[in-house]
C-alpha cells in the first residue's frame, strides 16, 4: 500500500493542486492528512472541500481549531491571528461542521498520527532529539506521523542510542527496519526550511518505506491570493523564501 502523508496544508490551494497531482502520478492509493488544512492562506474552502475529497483519514491541527473558536489564539503570531480571523469569518458552514468531527491525533493501520506530537497533539514543535525522544516513549507503535512545524524531517530511535533527528530533502528516503520513528512530511503549503516547493511523504508501510518529495507550484499566484484577500503580506512574502 502507498499512503501519502500531508500537513500544514493553510488554505494554499496553488499548492495542494499540485501535490495532489504529483500524488495520483506516483500512485498513491491513501491520502493521510495530519492537519491544519486552514489558516495563513485565502483558500480555506477550497482546502477543505479538496481534502474532503481525496483524504482517506484527517486530522485537526491547531489553526483549524482556533478557525473553529475552540481553542485561543492567543498564542499565535499578530500576522497568524489575523488570518485566524479571516478564516473564521470566510469558512463555510459545511467545513466547518467537517472540522468539528477532527480529533489531533489517531492510529490508522498501526502508524500514530498526530498534528503536533504524539505526546502533545495540538501543539508540541518537534524540533530536537530530547522531544522526539519523549515523544517516542509516549506510544509503542514503530512509526508516528507528525506535521506542526512545516519542516520534513525524521527522528529514528535505535534501541539505547540516542534519538538522531535528520533535515530530509527532495527524494531522500529511509528503510524503517527495526528501528522506530517520528517522520514528518514537512507542509503543503507553507514550508518553513528554506526550500519554498510544497512538501509531502511518501509512506510504504508494507515495504517499511519512506520517502520525501517535492514539488513545485505557483508560489506567485498564491502570494497574490493572499493580497487580494486582504492578508498581511508577510504572509505572501514567506512563500518565496521558505521561511
Amino acid at each position: 500500500m502507498h499512503v501519502a502523508v500531508v500537513s500544514d496544508i493553510h488554505a494554499n490551494r496553488h499548492a495542494l493542486d499540485a501535490v495532489l497531482a504529483d500524488i495520483d502520478d506516483r500512485g498513491c492509493e491513501q491520502v493521510w492528512c495530519l492537519g491544519d488544512v486552514v489558516g495563513y492562506g485565502a483558500d480555506p474552502n477550497g482546502c477543505c472541500a479538496t481534502v474532503r475529497r481525496f483524504a482517506t483519514h484527517s486530522l485537526a491541527g491547531n489553526h483549524d481549531l482556533v478557525a473553529l473558536g475552540t481553542l485561543s489564539s492567543e498564542q499565535f503570531s499578530p500576522d497568524a491571528a489575523t488570518a485566524a480571523a479571516w478564516t473564521r469569518d470566510a469558512l463555510r458552514d459545511e467545513h466547518r461542521e467537517w472540522l468539528t468531527t477532527l480529533s489531533p491525533s489517531g492510529i490508522v493501520h498501526g502508524c500514530v498520527l498526530a498534528h503536533g506530537s504524539p505526546l502533545h497533539p495540538v501543539w508540541e514543535y518537534v524540533l530536537n532529539g530530547d522531544q522526539a525522544e519523549r515523544s517516542l516513549a509516549s506510544f509503542d507503535e514503530q512509526v508516528a506521523l507528525i506535521g506542526h512545524s512545516h519542516i520534513a524531517l525524521s527522528f529514528a530511535q535505535d534501541g539505547r542510542a540516542p534519538v538522531v533527528g535528520t533535515r530530509r530533502g527532495d527524494g531522500e528516503e529511509v528503510v524503517l527496519g527495526a528501528r522506530r520513528w517520528l517522520l514528518n512530511p514537512g507542509s503543503v503549503g507553507q514550508p518553513r526550511d528554506e526550500d519554498p516547493r510544497a512538501s509531502w511523504l511518501q509512506l510504504d508501510p508494507d515495504e517499511g518505506r519512506a520517502t520525501w518529495r517535492r514539488v513545485t507550484y505557483d508560489v506567485a499566484g498564491a502570494a497574490k491570493a493572499i493580497r487580494d484577500a486582504g492578508l498581511p503580506d508577510g504572509l505572501a512574502e514567506r512563500l518565496k523564501v521558505g521561511r
